[in-house]
């Protein structure tokens, strides 16, 4: 059912992007939805072989650690050899497809936290652990930040809180992180946002301002929203998103592009299967075997739902304009890859506890026989 509802996502996803009139084949417009089946091939290929893995050598502090050494030195390497892409450097230019580092920062900061929390979790209302959490967010974050990836580094700082919360943070933490937060807004603000972003937040407070400008990502999303009605326009025939006025519509717009072509009833189907994925991912996350393969997958689905809400926001105007994908449907091969692995690591987790429930099981079932057979002596 996990993996079923994630492919459901992925194929609406393709159908969106897909070309269905000739002036769109003529231009290669075809190219994004062949290349995103192929991505989806090798997505759906690393579910399953990390599914058939055992993966508690993540337990280990150095494998982690590992891990999150290997991200924040790919993050670093973008600064010097990362290719530049409409503002952004952040991409690996591999030839025949590119790699987005912070995908993988992602997943990364998901096991460095579980693996944390998971050995103090008894500790946590210390405020020493919420400071080193903090810390180990916030070398990804700044380094996302610095490509500058406004969207990448909201959902890194929405993983840490959800994670933190989950963890059980005490209310005068949590309220220091609150005031600590609105510190740091206010500091970027001044220091950190460029221009277009702020411009982008501005625009957010009042989008029909400048809808020539700093507006227009933002009203085109939500005119390609409200026109797919209750039936949608058909299959193909979103005129904002296949004539162009709407922008990026196979990755940072595709829920609008989606919406405009499936309409309300679409959204519906769209929802549930996204809620059928967080659904399985919490009911085997509490399944793990311990607190590390529970918060991995608590960390997990805080991952898809921070995703979720985010770009939904954003395409129906209820958020600042940012590059932020919807999972498992958006163009792109990196997301798509780390979203069924993340998955796929998930499942390899429940797999082994399962193995371990029933040799425990077993060992009750011999120890009870055992005692009968005392008792019949």
């Amino acid at each position: 059912m996990l993996f079923g509802s994630a492919v459901l996502i992925s194929v609406a996803g393709i159908i969106t992007m897909s070309p269905f009139l000739s002036a769109q084949v003529d231009t290669g417009e075809g190219n994004f939805a062949q290349k995103q089946i192929l991505w989806l091939v090798i997505s759906s290929g690393a579910f399953f072989g990390a599914s058939m893995i055992d993966w508690r050598f993540f337990r280990r502090t150095l494998a982690v650690t590992g891990v999150f050494a290997v991200a924040v030195f790919l993050l670093l390497a973008l600064l010097v050899a990362g290719s530049v892409f409409k503002g952004a450097q952040s991409w690996f230019d591999l030839g025949a497809f590119a790699f987005q580092p912070t995908d993988f920062a992602k997943l990364s900061l998901i096991f460095v936290l579980a693996k944390y929390f998971a050995r103090r979790h008894v500790e946590i209302a210390h405020m020493r652990h919420i400071i080193i959490t903090a810390l180990y967010a916030l070398i990804i974050l700044i380094l996302i930040f610095i490509q500058p990836d406004f969207g990448g580094a909201i959902i890194i700082a929405l993983i840490w809180l959800g994670m933190v919360l989950v963890s059980g943070i005490s209310k005068k933490h949590l309220s220091a992180i609150f005031f600590i937060g609105i510190a740091f807004s206010m500091f970027f603000w001044n220091f950190g946002f460029k221009d277009y972003q702020k411009q982008r937040i501005i625009s957010f407070l009042n989008p029909l301002a400048d809808i020539r400008g700093a507006g227009y990502n933002a009203y085109q999303s939500t005119v390609a929203v409200g026109s797919g009605e209750l039936l949608g326009k058909g299959i193909g025939l979103g005129s904002q998103s296949k004539l162009k006025f709407l922008p990026e519509y196979r990755t940072d717009f595709i829920f609008a592009a989606y919406a405009e072509e499936w309409g309300f009833l679409g959204v519906l189907l769209i929802f549930s299967l996204y809620g059928v994925v967080v659904w399985r991912v919490l009911t085997l996350a509490l399944k793990g075997e311990t607190n590390f393969e529970i918060l991995y997958g608590l960390g997990l689905s805080i991952f898809f739902i921070s995703h979720f809400v985010v770009h939904v926001g954003i395409n129906i105007g209820l958020l600042p304009v940012t590059g932020i994908t919807l999972p498992f449907m958006s163009y792109g091969g990196s997301h798509l890859l780390f979203e069924y692995l993340a998955l796929g690591i998930l499942v390899g987790m429940q797999r082994y506890a399962r193995a371990t429930h029933k040799e425990t099981d077993r060992n009750e079932i011999l120890d009870v026989y055992g005692h009968s057979d005392l008792y019949k002596e």
